[in-house]
């Protein structure tokens, strides 16, 4: 049997559901780490109705699935090293995205500016045939074959145009502050995701609506293994719990091989790379960009972007190697890195580090291997099993790999395993199931006009207010403007967007642990540059009133979240 450790209750509304398994014996799977490919892991257990806990030891996509290029896309890059089978599986996923995740996924026009016509072939071939190189220049003919070839992968479940091709003259109309040194421009889709750590939230909260036996904790620790019996403590208020899996999915991402010490096996499997990202306040920019996003290649050959992320242009990525999660900044010479690359690309503009609002860097986590460039490790996954030996009667499978847009594909692949080996059967597909709000969003202009005129009427807003709810809720600004309607609309101060009846609304029932959930995670404040220190503080405020925070609980709050921008983002509250 289950059973808890000590008589400390567990934090928030999970404890009724962490108590039934308590007393319910074997759960079927506990899932540690609650990244996306955890979470939607996660989501497709409970659709098909096992009994699943998933915990992670700070925040529902509070790792590296915070920390991507806000990007759902093919892969363009992978055609180079000859990854067809996953250009193909991520081009189908990005399509599935932009269905059932409407509310947060949405297309985005790419423009590669061409700097030859023919360089880059010879390398091109030499890399798909396994040579440990990256092509240096990737001229016209060889990126229109690529568009081509990209345009073919997408066809299933196709929602947006094919690519097209532009001369030097109107590729500089369309975007005059392009380095006069192109020769052309080709232009393709792919997709953006708006909030990324709360769709990996979505995922949880949709896979206990499935399955209300189900359990999910964050901020709660493995603290090991004793035989069949795994122990997990809150890091919020030390309460324990004891379980019985019959398997385990560890999902730690860069924490694989720490997550397995805690299950007391030893292994090796990950060897991550580290993707820093800045963002700029840079209004000439944005205008420049248009709504599109350039995605070009620096003079190392790396390629890096740029877009409109909510508002800011981000700008990324770097690819070193790296291996410390926990402490992973973007540091000076990645930013320098980011800044003249932007400059070389867009020379009659300025760029310097006053214009930065925000920065972060997280590790992918790759399979362990000995590349020598890390950009030509392999994006795909694989799953480990750990089987059961020893005092350890269930078997884990250890998640490697994979990148954010094909989170479902892969939780599906693991999902048929996990129940091929507790002997289920798939009983629904995950393919066209919508995620969170975007379930029963509208698909048409007509359909939206409606919903916000229906949330204008339930909340008392205007228009432009209940628009930007719908932005950061999908249908769930419902139950946002039923809230609202009650608390009353009171604008949050320096972000008067805001309400502090939506961050109620989020503290209440949105499983918020720490004031870090709000600013960095269940909102966009902290990561747009919005954040200030007296804004801070009235959501510090909120979330004490809710949650019941003492004045010293309070204090020390707003210090872990001041600490955290400082030494992780580079932002300084002052």
């Amino acid at each position: 049997m289950s059973e808890t450790v000590n008589d400390m209750r567990w934090p928030g509304d999970m404890a009724e559901r962490l108590d039934a398994i308590a007393k319910t014996g074997t759960v079927d799977v506990v899932i540690i780490g609650a990244g996306v490919n955890g979470a939607g892991l996660f989501r497709d257990l409970c659709a098909q109705g096992l009994t699943c806990l998933i915990l992670d030891k700070s925040d529902y996509g509070s790792g590296t699935s915070a920390a991507p290029s806000r990007l759902i896309h093919g892969g363009l890059k992978y055609l180079e090293t000859g990854e067809l089978r996953l250009v193909a599986q991520s081009t189908y996923e990005r399509n599935l995205l932009l269905r059932n995740a409407p509310h947060y996924v949405k297309p985005l026009a790419t423009v590669i500016p061409i700097f030859s016509w023919t360089k880059g072939i010879l390398s091109a071939v030499r890399t798909l045939f396994g040579a440990k190189g990256t092509p240096r220049s990737r001229g016209a003919l060889l990126i229109k074959t690529g568009l081509w070839m990209y345009d073919a992968y997408g066809a299933r479940e196709r929602v947006m145009p094919r690519h097209t091709m532009a001369g030097k003259s109107a590729s500089l109309r369309s975007l005059p502050a392009l380095t006069p040194r192109i020769v052309a421009t080709g232009t393709y889709y792919d997709a953006t995701v708006t909030h990324p750590e709360r769709l990996v939230a979505e995922l949880v909260w949709d896979g206990l609506a499935a399955s209300p036996a189900s359990a999910a904790v964050n901020h709660a620790r493995l603290e090991g293994r004793a035989g069949d019996t795994l122990v997990i403590s809150s890091l919020l208020n030390g309460a324990q719990m004891r379980v019985k899996p019959r398997l385990v999915v560890n999902a730690g991402g860069p924490w694989i091989d720490t997550v397995n010490a805690a299950l007391g096996e030893t292994s090796r499997m990950i060897g991550g790379t580290k993707g820093s990202h800045i963002l700029l306040r840079h209004d000439a920019l944005l205008r420049e960009l248009d709504g599109r996003m350039i995605y070009f290649e620096a003079d190392d050959g790396r390629i890096c972007l740029v877009f409109d992320y909510l508002g800011r242009a981000m700008v990324g990525s770097t690819d070193i190697k790296a291996d410390q999660p926990d402490s992973v900044r973007c540091e000076d010479d990645e930013i320098d890195y980011l800044l003249e690359s932007l400059s070389k690309l867009l020379p009659k503009m300025t760029f310097d580090r006053s214009q930065i609002v925000y920065t972060y860097s997280g590790i992918r986590p790759l399979p362990a291997n000995n590349a020598s460039n890390p950009g030509l490790i392999s994006r795909d996954h694989v799953t480990p099993v750990l089987e059961p030996q020893g005092d350890r009667p269930f078997p884990v499978l250890s998640l490697v790999g994979g990148k954010w847009t094909t989170f479902r594909g892969y939780a599906e692949e693991v999902a048929d395993t996990v129940l091929k080996r507790l002997g289920r059967a798939r009983t629904v597909s995950t393919e066209a199931m919508p995620i969170g709000g975007g379930r029963d969003f509208p698909g048409d202009d007509a359909g939206r006009r409606r919903l916000v005129a229906d949330l204008v009427t339930i909340s008392g807003l205007a228009e432009a207010p209940v628009e930007k709810l719908l932005a950061r809720y999908g249908t769930k600004a419902r139950a946002v403007a039923r809230h609202l309607a009650t608390t009353g609309a009171v604008p949050l101060p320096d972000a008067p967007d805001h309400f502090e009846g939506e961050i109620d609304y989020v503290v209440r029932y949105e499983q918020v642990g720490r004031l870090a959930d709000i600013v960095l995670r269940r909102t966009a404040l902290a990561v747009t540059g919005t954040l200030t220190l007296r804004l801070l503080a009235r959501i510090a405020d909120i979330a004490g009133q809710a949650l019941g925070w003492s004045e010293e609980r309070i204090e020390q709050e707003i210090a872990r979240v001041r600490d955290e921008l400082s030494r992780l983002h580079g932002v300084t509250l002052a």
